[in-house]
């Protein structure tokens, strides 16, 4: 026969039990409702990136036409708020959101020491392609300096700054940019290495769809990661972007991205881009 402590001690046993199995009961329902939620939310968010995605894209066909045709990419290109600018923004409108993907373009940088010239491939880069035709089309580069040059680790000449002008350096030079921003691309994600020598590419701020203006010669192999628009290629004028880093840079910016301004001056006269060929 059993004890009363025996007893007492089961009945306790038992009601630690059920007690155990109610907490199990509710963590799984708690468990089921958190899951529900997260992929509700998850589900608001997808929904609310579509209406975003639809918005940004739709709208009144007098404002932009978001069909693209045969032979022409639809770009889109963000406009920098207002109230977000800087001093060395420069707003000198929007490229057409339609650009063509098809035949190829030349890029002509007269310099203040001879031309420099590259081919550009609408069909690689269609959106960055129209944004340099519409940023050229305006004088945008016009009379402007390369204001940064790295000549270690990697080699490469930057330019595009449109505040970077005038006698001397600044400290914000290298800030200044279009008012919009465009994605990237054609990444050279299968080149080894990603950029050598000869390419011409774009700047960007690290971020994910900050390409603006600013762009830079490559006139030495570079083991960049792969995210920077390759534009095209330089045709001539490579002589005289390795004369400038023959010359080497102030070390300006060697505590943050590298390099300096060039000790040999380099300014853009003008920057031209011609018709598009065999398009």
């Amino acid at each position: 026969m059993t004890s009363t402590r025996e007893r007492q001690r089961a009945a306790a046993r038992a009601r630690l039990e059920r007690e155990m199995a109610e907490r199990a009961t509710k963590a799984r329902k708690r468990r089921q409702t958190q899951a529900i939620v997260g992929a509700a939310a998850v589900l608001v968010l997808v929904v609310a990136g579509t209406v975003w995605l639809a918005t940004s894209l739709g709208g009144d066909d007098k404002k932009q036409n978001t069909a693209g045709g045969d032979g022409f990419s639809q770009c889109v290109f963000n406009e920098v708020p207002k109230e977000g600018r800087s001093k060395q923004i420069k707003d000198v409108g929007l490229p057409a959101t339609q650009q063509a993907n098809k035949g190829t373009q030349t890029m002509t940088i007269d310099t203040n020491l001879g031309p420099v010239t590259a081919k550009i491939d609408r069909a690689k880069v269609p959106c960055t392609a129209g944004s340099f035709t519409h940023l050229a089309s305006k004088g945008f580069f016009d009379n402007t300096k390369c204001h940064r040059l790295v000549t270690e680790g990697i080699k490469v000449l930057q330019c595009g700054d449109p505040s970077a002008t005038g006698n001397g350096w600044r400290q914000t030079d290298g800030t200044g940019g279009p008012s919009y921003n465009l994605a990237e691309e054609n990444l050279p994600t299968d080149k080894r290495p990603p950029y050598p020598e000869g390419v011409i590419a774009m700047a960007n701020s690290g971020q994910q769809g900050s390409t603006g203006s600013q762009f830079f010669i490559v006139y030495g192999d570079s083991q960049l990661d792969p995210n920077y628009t390759v534009l095209g290629t330089i045709t001539g004028g490579m002589d005289l972007v390795k004369q400038v880093a023959a010359a080497g840079d102030d070390g300006a910016f060697a505590q943050q991205a590298g390099g300096g301004h060039p000790k040999k001056e380099i300014v853009i006269n003008k920057l031209s881009m011609s018709d598009i060929q065999g398009g």
